[in-house]
């Protein structure tokens, strides 16, 4: 419910992308639905920006598994940037008007006009960024930060799949901390991982870094597809190897089997539990206002070119952060 202190601007319908099945972009249309219901701890945005993560990719297709968990959203998106357009009644750190961001994964819908997401997840947006960059924070900078937390001085960090949005953050974190960065993608990212400060850059399709025995302090993973012992092989003596994503076979790996077999060696690997919120980013966004880190935006889309967005996110073109802007 909505208190004295906002209401919706009179509108009973909005602008969305929507879907009524797992698949590809085919499944995708723009439709006029409802606004949004306001609970009473929930702030309705009007959206301007929205980044995309491969967590949509992921629930856009269903796969794998794990995008599935809480059911198949009709409206994805979950990393928001806008104005609020009203407030629930329990809500105190807000009010109608505030320009304000967050990850929405929980809820999604951000891939429409106007959105709900619980207050808890949303913080103020700094005016010295826009719309468009604010929104590339909040979950690529979860992951980046406490990805990279192991990063120092005389320690020499492997980033997989560091040309994306988590990426491009994380080989910038990487090198402030002092680490010799080490960053792994596609031919096509090599110069532009080059740009953002990495040591040294490797496509993947030339040379299998998971032979290169005993050569990383520091693994982030962002998309872990191999066998658990693979990854074990790469590390230095009391290394650590966390992924961040990938396909559930090696998440499973990784989490028992890897886990088990690395403590043997003094050799750390597992999961990275991303803990989400603007604790978490927050941070991260003063590093970008100060100067300290740059946002690296490829390409922006209207709101009815989400599905071009999404197959070009989906198809690992992306060098850095995708957005989708409403004007």
């Amino acid at each position: 419910m909505l208190d004295d202190r906002g209401s919706s601007s009179g509108q009973s319908l909005v602008k969305a992308v929507v879907r009524d099945r797992y698949g590809t972009t085919e499944v995708l249309g723009v439709e006029d639905i409802d606004v949004p219901v306001v609970g009473a701890e929930d702030v309705l945005v009007r959206v301007r920006a929205t980044s995309l993560n491969l967590s949509d990719w992921e629930c856009l297709i269903g796969s794998p598994a794990y995008s599935r968990v809480g059911g198949r959203r009709r409206v994805l998106g979950s990393d928001i940037a806008g104005t609020v357009e009203a407030i629930g009644a329990e809500v105190t750190r807000f009010a109608v008007g505030d320009e304000v961001y967050g990850d929405n994964l929980g809820r999604m819908g951000g891939f429409a006009e106007l959105a709900t997401a619980p207050e808890s997840v949303l913080a103020h947006k700094p005016s010295e960024l826009t719309f468009v960059q604010a929104s590339t924070l909040p979950q690529a900078g979860a992951i980046a930060v406490q990805g990279t937390a192991l990063a120092a001085p005389g320690r020499r960090m492997l980033i997989n799949g560091a040309g994306g949005g988590s990426g491009s953050f994380a080989i910038q974190l990487a090198k402030a901390a002092g680490a010799e960065v080490v960053a792994v993608d596609n031919a096509e990212k090599l110069d532009f991982m080059r740009s953002l400060g990495a040591d040294e850059v490797v496509d993947y399709r030339v040379r299998d870094v998971t032979r290169d025995r005993g050569s990383y302090d520091v693994v982030l993973d962002m998309v872990a597809h191999r066998n658990p012992f693979a990854y074990r092989r790469m590390l230095a003596p009391a290394g650590t190897y966390r992924c961040a994503g990938g396909s559930v076979p090696a998440l499973l790996g990784v989490a028992t089997v890897g886990a088990v077999a690395a403590k043997a060696t003094r050799r750390s690997v597992g999961v990275l539990m991303v803990k989400t919120g603007p604790e978490r980013f927050g941070p991260l966004a003063a590093q970008c206002v100060s100067g300290e880190v740059d946002i690296h935006i490829d390409r922006t889309f209207a709101l009815d070119e989400v599905p071009d967005a999404l197959r070009y996110l989906g198809e690992g073109h992306a060098l850095g952060k995708v957005v989708v802007e409403i004007p």
